[in-house]
């Protein structure tokens, strides 16, 4: 198979990480037929789906295309343009660092922040890969839905601006998968990490049995505390009340189909969070984001209170006396409720 190019001189787009993102992401783009490159850390997932189109081990309900290929190798990537990158985000720099010739543009499909750094992904990913230009894919996605080919929208935010965006919007979009543009990349980052540590909360407030109120409020106010620390960080309001903010937010904190929806509700129904992490193959981004968001917080002076509770009950705190804390919190106007 040709890396460069697809026989009818379409260009081509990796997928470097096989979970179930990046696979729904790898038979999302060759739904129309172009072949696609996907990297795998595990050789029995390399094996599984070049042998039967199948990932059984993070997506088991997608038959993928006969056009997805696996590989172990990323120096397999050296003839792609672009390649979506959906590891975690934890590895993210140390997979960037080994390729020995990057792609021109990289879009980060992870969301998180870097634990010990403090850094957003693009910022890890300019240091690893500084030749590459730098663009981020969010917005309310499952996974199983992109594979099944269920209408999505989702965010491209370019750091190349529209120069980039004129390159990448072709290869990505698909007549059931569509890119808004955005050259707000701090913004969509950050709507990312920030919805799945309050998707945790979410969860806790359902496996308490709190009720739908009490979720609506939490995601209500959990909204209000992203807009605090995105405005802080230089994102624009508009970009975190679009997709990659308010929209990825409103999924996550709904379904047991979110992983940290999921975790949290876990830990609501009185489980511990070491035992939930040491069980799990499937990353919840969150529970590694909320130690350094809650530190960030803090650090700048930014209130957040629904933060700093999903980071206290994954380091033990007692899911009920975090939710009475929150209730405690003096009474306020809303619109002075940053402090």
């Amino acid at each position: 198979m040709t890396l460069r190019q697809a026989q009818d001189g379409r260009a081509m787009v990796g997928v470097i990480g096989a979970g179930a993102w990046g696979t729904a992401l790898a038979q999302m783009l060759a739904t129309d037929g172009r072949d696609v490159l996907i990297w795998a850390f595990e050789p029995e997932v390399v094996d599984a789906i070049n042998a039967g189109q199948r990932n059984p081990l993070y997506l088991p309900s997608a038959a993928l295309s006969s056009t997805i290929r696996a590989t172990g190798d990323l120096a397999d990537f050296a003839g792609l343009d672009t390649a979506l990158v959906v590891t975690p985000a934890q590895v993210l720099g140390k997979v960037l660092a080994a390729l020995p010739v990057p792609p021109r543009d990289l879009v980060l499909c992870s969301k998180g922040i870097e634990a010990g750094t403090g850094r957003l992904m693009n910022h890890v990913a300019r240091e690893a890969s500084p030749d590459s230009e730098i663009a981020v894919l969010s917005g309310p996605t499952f996974a199983h839905e992109v594979a099944a080919g269920l209408p999505t929208a989702v965010t491209l935010a370019c750091g190349g601006g529209t120069e980039q965006w004129e390159r990448l919007a072709p290869a990505i979009a698909r007549p059931a998968f569509r890119p808004y543009y955005s050259d707000d990349v701090t913004g969509a980052e950050i709507g990312g990490a920030v919805k799945n540590v309050l998707a945790i909360a979410c969860g806790v407030v359902d496996g308490l049995a709190l009720g739908q109120n009490a979720r609506a409020a939490l995601i209500a106010r959990g909204y209000a505390e992203m807009l605090r620390f995105g405005e802080a960080l230089g994102a624009r309001a508009e970009t975190l009340a679009g997709l990659c903010g308010l929209g990825d937010l409103v999924l996550t904190c709904s379904s047991t189909a979110s992983r940290n929806f999921s975790l949290g509700k876990a830990l609501g129904e009185g489980a511990s969070a070491a035992d939930l992490m040491a069980d799990r193959r499937t990353v919840a981004e969150g529970a590694y984001t909320a130690p350094v968001l809650a530190d960030l917080a803090t650090q700048r002076g930014i209130a957040m209170p629904i933060v700093a509770a999903v980071d206290a009950i994954l380091k033990g705190e007692d899911a009920r006396k975090a939710v009475a804390d929150l209730l405690a919190r003096p009474l306020k106007a809303e619109r002075e409720a940053a402090a």
